[in-house]
């Protein structure tokens, strides 16, 4: 079967797992791992990725992030390429580290955000790497030591996955510990490393009764969610694919949604591509992105060059926009 091109827009929450080629050996010692994480983090602060949740494992990785303003993409394929780099001249081996295709599924936030940051967080658990909670609370390859306080890494956005357990600090780090316990005799959860049928719904007696009763269910191996949204999330991507603009046919539509949203918001379009941070103008170039990246599928690399601002305020502008939409 071909392969299933990737989901992907900026906002975009994702499951991504790595594998070592034949499920060898990414790290070999306290060096490669110390290279590892840096590396995440190095690269994390320059394509402004978000990190919720990971966990670094001897043949493995899980990582749970959002897309940045130039998706997943370009950000994996900097962490694997250098980091491959650097452990075969280290080890003095040659060829592929990595499975040549690691393994991302779209996430539907609402549902299966803390289920997703504990089972990654209890990876290290699951494989012995550490015996209790307590060793995981202070162990340095894996966010939860984060989220705990024992260790310190910048690039990890610690406030936004404790926001999800509580509003002070620590009354959430006590209400997530909790919750991290009690997943711990839980084991493998084959429902949360994937989409499909099976996976979504919980388990094959969930589908078996599903079937029964005569109900239908839209699914995607690319996708953790309902039907609804495995719905909404493919409905987008195919916009995206029919959408395809010449290179004249783009200048075109980015010129006339400007003028357009310009004219109405009486702003000139010179102060908008200036760089202006007036009121209006910033209203103006809020719906401008939105409209471009969102209905028409403009990079925003090539919106910011428009609209007088970089790719990472474009970026910004959109996660400002979600937030208000949700």
């Amino acid at each position: 079967m071909p392969r299933q091109a990737r989901l992907d827009a900026p906002g975009t929450l994702h499951h991504i797992i790595v594998r070592g080629i034949e499920r060898r050996r990414i790290v070999d010692d306290k060096r490669d791992r110390e290279n590892f994480v840096s590396r995440i983090g190095s690269i994390v602060s320059d394509t402004k990725t978000p990190v919720y949740a990971w966990a670094l494992m001897t043949n493995h990785a899980h990582l749970l992030i959002r897309s940045g303003p130039d998706g997943i993409s370009g950000f994996m394929r900097r962490v694997l390429t250098g980091y491959a780099i650097t452990y075969n001249r280290r080890h003095r081996r040659h060829g592929h580290l990595f499975q040549n295709r690691y393994k991302s599924i779209v996430c539907d936030e609402d549902t299966y955000f803390a289920e997703l940051v504990r089972y990654i967080h209890l990876n290290p658990v699951r494989a012995k790497l550490v015996k209790t909670l307590s060793e995981l609370d202070r162990y340095r390859y894996c966010g939860h030591s984060v989220l705990m306080g024992r260790v310190k890494y910048e690039w990890q956005d610690r406030d936004y996955v404790l926001n999800w357990f509580g509003n002070k600090e620590k009354e959430a780090v006590k209400t997530y510990r909790e919750f991290v316990k009690g997943g711990m005799s839980e084991g493998k959860r084959p429902d949360l490393v994937g989409g499909g049928l099976i996976r979504s719904l919980g388990g094959w007696s969930e589908v078996v009764s599903m079937r029964r009763l005569g109900e239908r269910r839209l699914t995607d191996e690319r996708i953790l969610g309902s039907g609804d949204f495995v719905k909404e999330i493919l409905e987008e991507a195919d916009e995206r694919v029919r959408e395809q603009f010449t290179p004249d046919e783009r200048k075109d539509k980015i010129r006339d949604v400007i003028n357009e949203i310009c004219k109405r918001s009486e702003v000139s379009v010179r102060e908008l591509r200036s760089g202006g941070r007036r009121h209006d103008v910033s209203l103006a170039r809020a719906e401008i992105a939105f409209k471009l990246v969102r209905d028409h599928g403009i990079t925003l690399a090539e919106v910011a060059r428009n609209v007088g601002v970089s790719s990472s305020a474009i970026f910004n502008i959109l996660q400002r926009r979600n937030d208000l939409l949700k």
